[in-house]
Protein backbone atom coordinates (compact mmCIF):
# COMPACT_ATOMS: atom_id res chain seq x y z
CA UNK A 1 0.00 0.00 0.00
CA UNK A 2 1.27 3.44 -0.93
CA UNK A 3 2.04 5.98 1.75
CA UNK A 4 1.18 9.52 0.71
CA UNK A 5 2.95 12.51 2.23
CA UNK A 6 2.34 16.23 1.78
CA UNK A 7 5.34 18.56 1.51
CA UNK A 8 5.43 21.76 3.52
CA UNK A 9 5.20 23.67 0.22
CA UNK A 10 1.95 21.85 -0.63
CA UNK A 11 0.44 22.63 2.76
CA UNK A 12 1.20 26.34 2.28
CA UNK A 13 -0.31 26.29 -1.23
CA UNK A 14 -3.48 24.62 0.05
CA UNK A 15 -4.00 27.47 2.49
CA UNK A 16 -3.08 30.24 0.03
CA UNK A 17 -5.28 28.88 -2.76
CA UNK A 18 -8.07 27.82 -0.38
CA UNK A 19 -8.00 24.25 -1.68
CA UNK A 20 -9.59 21.50 0.45
CA UNK A 21 -6.92 19.54 2.36
CA UNK A 22 -7.83 16.10 0.98
CA UNK A 23 -8.10 17.19 -2.68
CA UNK A 24 -4.44 16.50 -3.70
CA UNK A 25 -4.65 12.96 -2.31
CA UNK A 26 -8.00 12.37 -4.02
CA UNK A 27 -6.74 13.67 -7.39
CA UNK A 28 -3.61 11.52 -7.16
CA UNK A 29 -5.60 8.39 -6.28
CA UNK A 30 -8.49 8.65 -8.75
CA UNK A 31 -6.96 10.47 -11.71
CA UNK A 32 -6.75 8.46 -14.92
CA UNK A 33 -4.31 11.02 -16.38
CA UNK A 34 -0.72 10.74 -15.16
CA UNK A 35 2.22 12.35 -16.95
CA UNK A 36 5.98 12.65 -16.64
CA UNK A 37 7.35 16.17 -17.05
CA UNK A 38 10.66 15.97 -18.96
CA UNK A 39 11.64 19.48 -17.86
CA UNK A 40 11.10 19.14 -14.10
CA UNK A 41 11.52 15.34 -13.91
CA UNK A 42 8.35 15.17 -11.80
CA UNK A 43 5.11 13.27 -12.23
CA UNK A 44 1.74 14.97 -12.66
CA UNK A 45 -1.79 13.75 -12.02
CA UNK A 46 -4.54 15.76 -13.73
CA UNK A 47 -8.24 15.68 -12.87
CA UNK A 48 -11.21 17.94 -13.54
CA UNK A 49 -12.72 19.00 -10.20
CA UNK A 50 -14.92 21.73 -8.80
CA UNK A 51 -12.71 24.57 -7.57
CA UNK A 52 -14.04 27.98 -6.54
CA UNK A 53 -17.47 27.19 -8.03
CA UNK A 54 -16.08 26.21 -11.45
CA UNK A 55 -15.07 22.91 -13.04
CA UNK A 56 -11.32 23.21 -13.52
CA UNK A 57 -8.50 20.86 -14.38
CA UNK A 58 -6.14 20.62 -11.43
CA UNK A 59 -2.56 19.38 -11.60
CA UNK A 60 -0.99 17.55 -8.67
CA UNK A 61 2.81 17.38 -8.94
CA UNK A 62 4.44 14.47 -7.14
CA UNK A 63 7.46 12.21 -6.75
CA UNK A 64 7.10 8.47 -6.24
CA UNK A 65 9.74 6.11 -4.91
CA UNK A 66 8.76 2.53 -4.17
CA UNK A 67 5.60 2.75 -2.03
CA UNK A 68 6.07 6.38 -0.97
CA UNK A 69 4.42 9.30 -2.76
CA UNK A 70 5.42 12.86 -1.94
CA UNK A 71 2.89 15.36 -3.23
CA UNK A 72 4.81 18.55 -3.92
CA UNK A 73 2.17 21.03 -5.07
CA UNK A 74 -1.24 21.53 -6.64
CA UNK A 75 -2.54 24.20 -8.97
CA UNK A 76 -5.35 24.83 -11.44
CA UNK A 77 -4.28 24.46 -15.06
CA UNK A 78 -4.86 27.24 -17.53
CA UNK A 79 -7.16 26.28 -20.42
CA UNK A 80 -4.49 25.29 -22.97
CA UNK A 81 -1.59 24.60 -20.59
CA UNK A 82 -1.99 20.81 -20.53
CA UNK A 83 -2.52 20.50 -24.30
CA UNK A 84 0.49 22.63 -25.17
CA UNK A 85 2.77 20.67 -22.82
CA UNK A 86 1.60 17.35 -24.25
CA UNK A 87 1.89 18.60 -27.84
CA UNK A 88 5.42 19.96 -27.27
CA UNK A 89 6.49 16.59 -25.81
CA UNK A 90 7.27 18.07 -22.40
CA UNK A 91 4.56 15.94 -20.73
CA UNK A 92 4.61 12.24 -21.57
CA UNK A 93 1.68 9.99 -20.67
CA UNK A 94 2.44 7.35 -18.03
Amino acid sequence: MERIFYTQHLEIRLKLREIPYDLPRTIYQISKEHYFDKKTLKKIAVKKVKYKDKLREMAVIYDKLDNQVNIITIHPLKIYQKLSRIKSGRWQKL
